[in-house]
């Protein structure tokens, strides 16, 4: 009965999805799959809700404006998305002039427009940009991801002091997935270190775990596509690495080195391929959580796409069909890349940590 729950669910939510594209659509001649699938899986400065046509015919965007925070020489401006009125007006504060194009944040030129200028056949933006420190779409869902994570684990914390004998209700629901990464996935790679890095690892499961099934969801607060942003991947690998090379033993950095046991002319050569090795852990750490889960956005959007690249409400279910299943992959993927992660993760500070064999 929960599973049929869960697919009515689903389905409701696609052909809201569904009607917001079609709003879209009836306004443009042709349809921009592109455009579509890249407004979606990239970062924005705003956070679009929908489309709505007035009693005029023309299309009006719904969205939620973002705090934009800037610096160039030596000023720092504060102001609302809004005021760029979705790129169609530039903002200046005191010297600077500033124009959103593409979702990216630029200078104005003297004319107070863009400059291209050609280099090997294709016309390249020239302007100039400032310091971004704004407070983007993925930046906002993962502060939603993390007061989610808080308030489920506050609670589950309390629950705990009240009812430490047998769990109840979300505690009961959580107890076997922490249970599931300590037990299957730390221990076995760290054994007495289990309890040192036991805290970080279930914070990486669970904040890349949340974020991916929130991505899933196509309506606010959820939609947008944080673990598909390279940014954020990177930023998970790198506290991977420093986890892994700040806490080293003396064996670890003996093998990495200085090989014992080999003849002295190889250990340069090998010193080179352990190094380059510390930096391809957490690259592919990256490219595997970003490459997947953008993959995975990319095929839905493909998939509802048909509709209006046919023309057809014949499409429609078929069109659905494929969404709810591609969906049901995506709730696996979700967790099997929170998994994967952690797993990997867990297994390289275990090799960092080990004693001499």
């Amino acid at each position: 009965m929960k599973k049929l729950y869960l697919l009515i669910v689903l389905s409701c939510l696609f052909l809201i999805n569904g009607n917001l594209f079609a709003s879209e659509s009836k306004q443009e001649d042709k349809f921009d799959v592109n455009k579509l699938i890249m407004n979606h899986i990239k970062d924005a400065h705003d956070w679009h809700i929908l489309d709505y046509t007035d009693k005029a015919g023309n299309k009006v965007p719904v969205s939620i404006s973002l705090p934009i925070i800037l610096i160039h020489n030596g000023q720092f401006d504060v102001f609302m998305s809004s005021k760029f009125e979705h790129g169609h007006k530039t903002v200046t504060k005191g010297n600077n002039t500033y124009i959103l194009h593409d979702n990216k944040i630029y200078l104005a030129d003297a004319q107070g427009g863009l400059s291209y200028e050609n280099k090997e056949g294709e016309q390249v933006l020239v302007n100039e940009k400032p310091l971004d420190f704004s407070i983007t779409k993925n930046v906002l869902a993962m502060m939603i991801t993390a007061v989610f994570l808080l308030i489920v684990f506050l609670s589950v914390a309390k629950s705990y002091k009240r009812n430490p004998g047998r769990p109840k209700g979300l505690q009961a629901f959580i107890e076997p997935i922490i249970l599931f990464v300590k037990d299957e996935i730390v221990f076995p790679n760290l054994d007495n270190k289990t309890n040192k890095f036991l805290p970080f690892l279930l914070t990486i499961f669970f904040f890349i775990l949340f974020n991916n099934i929130m991505g899933i969801i196509p309506i606010f607060p959820g939609g947008a596509n944080v673990t598909g942003n390279i940014a954020v991947t990177l930023t998970l690998a790198l506290f991977t690495f420093f986890a892994i090379n700040l806490n080293g033993n003396k064996h670890y950095w003996k093998h990495t080195l200085w090989m014992p046991g080999v003849p002295v002319f190889i250990k340069p050569i090998l010193a080179i391929v352990e190094v380059m090795g510390m930096i391809v852990k957490p690259v592919a750490l990256t490219i595997r959580l970003f490459a997947n889960i953008t993959a995975g956005h990319i095929i839905i959007l493909s998939l509802v796409s048909l509709i209006f690249i046919y023309e057809s409400l014949v499409m429609s279910p078929v069109s659905v069909l494929f969404v709810l299943f591609m969906n049901v992959l995506e709730l696996l993927v979700a967790f099997l890349q929170a998994y994967i992660f952690t797993m990997l993760s867990a297994l390289f500070i275990g090799m960092a940590v080990e004693g001499d064999h």
